[in-house]
């Protein structure tokens, strides 16, 4: 049984910060979420406080981090238009800052994989540059680094789930076949509430992701596949970042200036390179193929006697839909 706990949760009014508030407070651990606009939490338990204030504003962070034990980062900036890598180091140092004079013990980080001796795109190396910002501040960190996340509510899998559905002949640059290793958000909360407890002395990075590595192409041929689509992909040799975020916003809910960092950062492999999981944590990841089906249904399918049987539950949703 995990020990209660005082937390700051930063993030709760987007996907994961909100998915990862209901765990915490299932556990009965006491929430303290730190948000720029208190309207946006749409629920909230009875141990849980609402701290309005900003990350690029130290004086409106301190109440939030009093007698705080542990810290999750779970900020981003991707929606900025202007100077997103400068507002996200802000962010980092303003946070490190407060949780070391707040005393707390431990931070909790969900940056970007990547290989650091790659040429990283913008928004993958300020992941990463973030992380060096926390794990610098003397205080022990875990920095989860994730690929893809598969759930309703992910930006990589509303784009999947968008483009698929609109469109029956795509069209796409060469480099969307670069390989990811898509997580899904079961798995991914697990990471983040079992990062309470894993012995750290000082800082970790933690490479973490699913049992597959698949390409953006071969979970969009995955999910049309899932949801009895026929869908042709055509490959062609040039397409920019650029073009390739106006074209998909056009066809997407996803914001166009979120849209361009996605795909500029989709030339990079996110592959886990790293065992370091499996011997901190006790979670064995589901395949891409089980968390794209629990991200189509929007459910968990508890206790799968098989894949095939898993699959045979999943048809029958998706002919009920």
């Amino acid at each position: 049984m995990t020990e209660k706990k005082k937390i700051l949760l930063t993030g709760a009014t987007g996907y994961v910060g909100g998915k990862l508030l209901e765990q915490l407070e299932n556990q009965g651990h006491e929430v303290h979420c730190l948000v720029r606009d208190a309207t946006k939490m749409k629920t909230k338990g009875v141990h849980t406080k609402i701290f309005q204030g900003d990350v690029l504003e130290r004086s409106t962070m301190w109440k939030a981090f009093q007698g705080v034990d542990t810290a999750y980062f779970l900020i981003h900036f991707l929606d900025e238009k202007q100077d997103f890598e400068a507002k996200e180091i802000l962010a980092a140092k303003n946070f490190a800052y407060m949780a070391k004079g707040a005393g707390v013990k431990r931070i909790v980080y969900l940056g970007a994989l990547g290989n650091q001796h790659d040429t990283l795109s913008p928004h993958l190396k300020s992941r990463q540059d973030v992380g060096y910002v926390l794990r610098e501040s003397g205080i022990p960190t875990i920095e989860l680094r994730a690929s893809i996340v598969l759930g309703q509510g992910s930006l990589s899998f509303d784009l999947i789930r968008d483009l698929t559905e609109h469109l029956p002949i795509m069209v796409f640059p060469r480099w969307v076949t670069t390989k990811a290793q898509p997580i899904g958000i079961r798995d991914l909360l697990d990471y983040l509430v079992q990062s309470l407890d894993v012995p750290i002395e000082h800082a970790e990075i933690v490479e973490i992701g699913g049992a597959d590595r698949m390409s953006y192409g071969e979970l969009m041929r995955e999910f049309a596949r899932q949801r009895g689509l026929i869908r042709f992909m055509i490959p062609v040799p040039v397409l920019t970042p650029w073009l390739s975020s106006h074209w998909i916003s056009f066809f997407s809910k996803v914001d166009l200036t979120v849209a361009r960092k996605l795909i500029e950062g989709i030339r990079n492999p996110t592959v886990v390179e790293s065992r370091r999981a499996s011997t901190l944590f006790s979670i064995e990841p589901v395949s891409a193929k089980v968390a794209m089906s629990e991200a189509v249904i929007g459910e968990t399918i508890s206790k799968p006697e098989t894949v095939t049987l898993f699959e045979q539950d999943v048809s029958a949703h998706v002919q009920a839909a």
